[in-house]
């Protein structure tokens, strides 16, 4: 016997970000629910959101899908966790720096005019957010893992060539091993 138990979560995002969240006449906040398959109510005062439905896994990826958006993601690209093999990762700048140095921290990961962030970008093909004290990561999972390593690596002070280097070696290991699987060796 199939048993309909609703399962729920609560999370607060940012009350700036609601408005992301709910989108033009409600749509985002309709796809959201549709694509997931749970109802989304929004505390538009207190920035609380309550997320219900029937089935976990979907639940899960509404919920990474609104901690995305309040974490600074366009809704576009946080749908981007309905894939199957994407994931949502978060860090926050305070476990590697002092509160004073947040935003030498953040500005380190963004770089002059962005340089540094759309180079983690390209080199690890996964989408940043740096946002209040937090940067997020929305890719692939095992992209994820290296974008973390080299924000983690630059948060604790290493070089920004250092990291792009290692990056880049990275990357070439992947193209390889890609190319290896087509290949059938």
């Amino acid at each position: 016997m199939a048993s309909n138990e609703e399962f729920r979560y609560e999370l607060k995002i940012p009350k700036e970000r609601i408005a992301v969240l709910i989108g033009v006449k409600g749509t985002v906040k309709k796809e959201l629910e549709l694509a997931t398959n749970t109802k989304i109510m929004v505390d538009s005062k207190e920035g609380d959101v309550f997320i219900s439905g029937e089935d976990a896994l979907n639940l899960y990826n509404a919920k990474e899908i609104v901690r995305s958006i309040g974490r600074g993601f366009n809704p576009e690209i946080a749908k981007l966790l309905l894939k199957p093999d994407y994931a949502f990762d978060l860090i926050d700048i305070e476990q590697f720096t002092k509160s004073e140095n947040i935003k030498r921290s953040k500005g380190r990961l963004i770089g002059t005019e962005g340089k540094a962030r759309r180079t983690i970008e390209n080199l690890t093909d996964c989408y940043l957010s740096i946002y209040g004290k937090t940067v997020s990561i929305i890719g692939s999972a095992e992209n994820v893992v290296i974008a973390r390593r080299a924000i983690e690596g630059l948060l604790k002070g290493s070089k920004h060539g250092n990291i792009y280097k290692w990056l880049e070696k990275r990357k070439k290991e992947m193209l390889q091993n890609i190319i290896s699987e087509d290949k059938g060796v």
